[in-house]
C-alpha cells in the first residue's frame, strides 16, 4: 500500500510570525504614507490606533477558528465548517482572488520599483525574474521560504527602528515642535476625518490571516497559529505607532509633490539621498519577500480547496520528493505574469475585496461554530465568541461599504464565475457520487 504523501510539518512559532509579517510587509507604512497621511488628515497616529483596535476583534476570530479546524484552509475551511460548504466554496473563492492578486501585487511592484531604478531594463524582465525566483524558493520548501523571509522582514524591523531612533535623537536634541500629547492636532481635525483614515490604514494590518493557510505545516498548529496571528497584529501595531508617532511629532505640517511617492520625500527630507536609497534597497526586498509568502498562501489554499473536490483533484497533488504542492506553485506563477498587463489599482481592488469578504465571514463563523452549533454560552463565551466577533463584523461591514464600486463590481463578477464553477463542479461530483458530507469530511 503507498504510503500516502502530506505537507511536512516543519514551522516553528518564528516561521510562522516570519511568514505572515512578510505578508503583511511592515515596509507599507511608508508606500502608502502619503494616501494614509492625507485621508486621516495628519492625524495618522490616531488613525492606526482606532484601526488597530478594530482589527484585533478579527485577529481574535482567526485565532479561534485556527484553535478549532488547525488545516490548511483559512476562511474556506472555517466557513464550510461553521455554516455549510456553499458557503464556504463562495468565501474560499473570494479569499483565493485576495490571495492570487498579492502575487500579482508583489511582482508588479517589484518591477515598477526596479524599472525606476534602472530604466533600460523593461518592467515585464523584473516581472519574469521575480516570479522564477519566487517560485523556485516555493517549491523547494516552506521552511527555505521562511529562513529567507526572516531575513526580509528582520531588514524591514531594522531599518524602521533605525529611522525610529534616528527621529527620537532628532526629538530630544531639536525638541518636540507638536508637543507630547499623541492624539494632539493643529489643524482642528474632525472625528470623522480619523475614522476615514483609519478605514484607510487597516489595510496595512492585512496578512495575519495569511498564516492560517500554513496549519497543516506548522508545530501545534492549535496553540501556534492563534498565538502567531495576535503576534503578528501587535507586533505592527507598535511599529506603526511609534513611527506615526514620531512623525507627527517631529513633521506635524507635511507636504508633498507626489503623494504616492511621499515614503520616498519623506526619507529625502528626512536623511537626504542616502537615506532615500537605503529605503529604496529594503523596499525592493520586502516585496520580495510578500511575493514569497503570498505564493505560499495561495498554493496552500487551492491544495485544500483542490482536496475537497471543489477544484479538479490536480490541485491537492504533492510532490513526493519537496512535499510542497508543485502544480498549484507552477500554476500561480504562471498567473502572475499577467502582471504585465493589468494596473496596480485594479489588482488591488481586488485583494480588498477578497480580504473584507473573508474578514466578515470568519467573524461570522466563529458565533455559528461556538455559539450557535456548539451552544457555548457561558458569560465568557458571550463576550469572546459573540460579542468580539460582532464587533469585529460590523467594522468590516464599514469598511466594504467604503470601497470603490468598481472594486464591489469586480469581485462580484468574480464571485458570478465562482458560482458557475461550484455548478459544474457540483454536477460531476454528483454523478461520479461524490455526497456533500464527503466534501466537507474532506476541507
Amino acid at each position: 500500500m503507498s504510503q500516502t504523501i502530506t505537507l511536512k510539518r516543519d514551522l516553528s512559532l518564528t516561521h510562522v510570525v516570519t511568514m505572515g509579517l512578510a505578508w503583511m510587509s511592515p515596509m507599507i507604512f511608508f508606500t502608502s504614507f502619503g494616501v494614509l497621511h492625507e485621508g486621516s488628515g495628519g492625524m495618522l497616529l490616531a488613525a492606526y490606533v482606532l484601526a488597530f483596535a478594530a482589527i484585533l476583534f478579527t485577529a481574535a476570530s482567526y485565532g479561534q477558528m485556527a484553535r478549532a479546524f488547525p488545516v490548511s484552509g483559512s476562511a474556506y475551511t472555517y466557513v464550510s465548517k461553521a455554516m455549510n460548504p456553499f458557503m464556504g466554496f463562495i468565501v474560499g473563492w473570494v479569499i483565493l482572488l485576495d490571495y492570487l492578486f498579492s502575487c500579482i501585487v508583489a511582482v508588479l511592484m517589484f518591477g515598477i520599483n526596479l524599472h525606476a531604478q534602472f530604466p533600460t531594463v523593461p518592467s515585464y524582465v523584473w516581472i519574469i525574474l521575480l516570479t522564477l525566483v519566487v517560485m523556485t524558493i516555493n517549491v523547494i520548501g516552506i521552511k527555505t521560504s521562511a529562513n529567507i523571509n526572516k531575513i526580509f522582514v528582520m531588514m524591514q524591523i531594522l531599518f524602521i527602528a533605525s529611522f525610529c531612533a534616528f527621529l527620537a535623537y532628532k526629538a530630544v536634541t531639536e525638541g518636540f515642535t507638536a508637543g507630547l500629547n499623541p492624539l494632539s492636532s493643529t489643524t482642528g481635525v474632525s472625528f470623522s476625518s480619523i475614522l476615514a483614515g483609519a478605514s484607510l490604514v487597516c489595510f496595512s494590518f492585512l496578512g495575519f490571516d495569511s498564516i492560517t493557510t500554513m496549519a497543516e505545516e506548522t508545530k501545534d498548529p492549535k496553540k501556534t497559529i492563534p498565538r502567531a496571528i495576535m503576534i503578528i497584529v501587535i507586533a505592527a501595531g507598535i511599529m506603526y505607532f511609534v513611527t506615526a508617532y514620531l512623525i507627527q511629532q517631529l513633521y506635524p505640517s507635511l507636504t508633498f509633490s507626489h503623494i504616492d511617492a511621499a515614503g520616498f520625500e519623506l526619507m529625502q527630507m528626512i536623511g537626504g539621498g542616502i537615506l532615500a536609497s537605503i529605503f529604496t534597497f529594503v523596499i525592493i526586498f520586502s516585496i520580495l519577500a510578500q511575493g514569497m509568502a503570498s505564493m505560499t498562501t495561495v498554493s496552500r489554499l487551492l491544495l485544500v480547496m483542490g482536496r475537497s473536490s471543489l477544484l479538479p483533484s490536480k490541485f491537492s497533488s504533492i510532490h513526493p520528493k519537496f512535499r510542497t504542492p508543485v502544480f498549484n506553485i507552477v500554476l500561480v506563477s504562471i498567473i502572475s505574469l499577467f502582471a504585465m498587463f493589468i494596473s496596480l489599482e485594479t489588482a488591488i481592488m481586488f485583494v480588498s475585496f477578497g480580504a473584507l469578504t473573508a474578514f466578515l465571514f470568519v467573524n461570522l463563523s466563529v458565533i455559528f461554530h461556538y455559539i450557535i452549533r456548539n451552544k457555548q454560552r457561558e458569560p465568557r463565551d458571550l463576550v469572546f465568541r459573540l460579542v468580539f466577533p460582532l464587533i469585529g463584523a460590523g467594522f468590516v461591514f464599514y469598511l466594504i461599504t467604503l470601497l470603490e464600486l468598481s472594486s464591489l463590481l469586480l469581485g462580484s463578477g468574480w464571485i458570478i464565475l465562482g458560482l458557475i464553477l461550484y455548478t459544474i463542479n457540483r454536477a460531476r461530483s454528483v454523478k461520479e457520487g461524490v455526497v456533500l458530507g464527503e466534501i466537507e469530511k474532506a476541507v
